[in-house]
């Protein structure tokens, strides 16, 4: 087999001005939306460069879209096209805020498969494999996109939808799969349901995790703890957006290193406060245009992902395109400053994980004040035999990290809550 050709960082930016080029020439002045809000920018309506393209052209929001999804329901002014032209209707999961509702295209909704099949082949998934998707098929994007680019790519794909997670477990052995398609957490709360039920995942087929929606997948404890629950199995990470689509996948060298599909996205990170541009290595929020999602697109998409990327422009794969170190570092509005200490979900997690024997864990987040303070419940498995210095080892680990004492304290086994989609470990109480 030839080995695989990577495009250089000048042509890939070539590239993304003819596409941004292409985008705005169908979004202007049909999309109602970009045509208001790009004239009372002063943005241009042609672009030569993609400087120019930084300096004149304003960031979208979140909070923008659920406006104007408010203000002309139910869909709101972002569609480039008749609504007839429409065929697929999908919404945000509500984790952050209002629900989104997302309408695509046939055409748009090809792009986006696209894009998911180069999650898989990147995760060496082939025709070859067969993959469970151990989720319901509820209105999140991520399931369908998943087994529809499976599909294409010839896979055996099963359905996890309507059945219980012990019947999961069976049904992925049962049929073989080499492949699961769920969050981190929930690939977690499989092997526990599989250890109950006295179902050996040593005889388990499964090769490749290919796990989103939470940070877990490029934190080193969550993913060691996985491929050891999964054994013979190795974590893929990746990541994407109901808004946006599939964005990332992981470096087939460098484990929690997940690169941009710059064909398909122009990526900046930028200061969450002053909205410049940061250096590479340093922290920064994730913006992201779609080049191919001409029918409701997203230009200058503040995603509030945090992300840092890798200092050298070309990877050790070869890749050109952008590496975000450490996969999703967190989500600008989760970060809580504890007494002037920035503590992060992400780094919360990999402290727990590193630990051992922790089964679910919950952060309790309080203010008072305008103070934040911060608790953790710890649910210790099965191999614990002293819960309260189970705790106390946590809380040491922590104190260690982050020069703050936070109290841990251990609950019985199966208090806390299980995810099937993304876990809300953060509460405030």
């Amino acid at each position: 087999m030839a080995p695989e050709i990577f495009l250089k960082r000048h042509v890939i930016s070539q590239r993304q001005t003819e596409a941004l080029q292409t985008l705005l020439r169908a979004v202007l002045p049909a999309n109602s939306f970009y045509a208001a809000k790009f004239e009372a920018a002063g943005a241009p309506s042609k672009v030569s460069l993609l400087g120019q393209f930084y300096d004149r052209f304003p960031f979208t929001t979140k909070a923008e879209l659920a406006a104007d999804q408010k203000a002309n329901p139910i869909y709101g002014t972002n569609l480039t096209y008749p609504l007839e032209r429409y065929t697929r209707c999908h919404q945000t999961s509500g984790t952050s805020g209002m629900p989104l509702r997302w309408l695509d295209t046939p055409e748009s909704w090809e792009w986006m498969s696209g894009n998911w099949q180069t999650i898989f082949r990147a995760a060496n998934v082939t025709r070859e494999d067969t993959i469970f998707f151990a989720f319901s098929f509820g209105p999140f994007i991520g399931f369908w996109l998943a087994f529809e680019a499976a599909l294409k790519l010839g896979c055996r794909c099963l359905p996890g939808g309507g059945m219980s997670t012990a019947a999961r477990v069976r049904a992925i052995l049962d049929h073989r799969a080499t492949a699961l398609c769920c969050t981190p957490t929930y690939a977690l709360h499989l092997a526990e349901v599989a250890a109950a039920e006295k179902i050996d995942l040593t005889v388990s087929n499964v090769k490749t995790l290919i796990v989103a929606g939470e940070p877990g997948g490029s934190i080193p404890g969550t993913r060691a703890k996985l491929e050891s629950l999964w054994p013979g199995a190795r974590v893929q990470d990746h990541h994407g957006m109901t808004e946006v689509g599939p964005v990332t996948y992981e470096c087939p060298v460098r484990p929690r290193v997940l690169h941009v599909m710059e064909s398909a996205y122009i990526a900046e990170i930028i200061d969450p406060v002053t909205g410049a541009h940061v250096a590479a290595c340093q922290p920064g929020e994730l913006v992201l245009t779609t080049l191919g999602r001409l029918g409701s697109p997203l230009i200058r998409y503040r995603t509030g992902d945090l992300v840092r990327s890798a200092l050298d422009t070309q990877c050790e794969c070869g890749r050109s395109e952008l590496a975000l170190e450490g996969g999703i570092l967190g989500r600008t509005d989760d970060m809580v400053c504890i007494r002037g200490v920035n503590v992060y979900p992400s780094a919360v997690e990999e402290i727990l994980r590193a630990q051992g024997g922790v089964a679910e864990y919950r952060v309790q987040v309080s203010r008072r004040d305008a103070l934040a303070e911060i608790a953790i419940q710890a649910e210790p498995d099965s191999s614990i035999a002293d819960p309260a210095a189970f705790a106390s080892r946590i809380e040491g680990a922590l104190q260690t990290a982050f020069n703050l004492r936070i109290p841990v304290s251990a609950v019985p086994a199966g208090s806390l809550p299980r995810f099937e989609m993304k876990a809300k470990r953060w509460v405030q109480v």
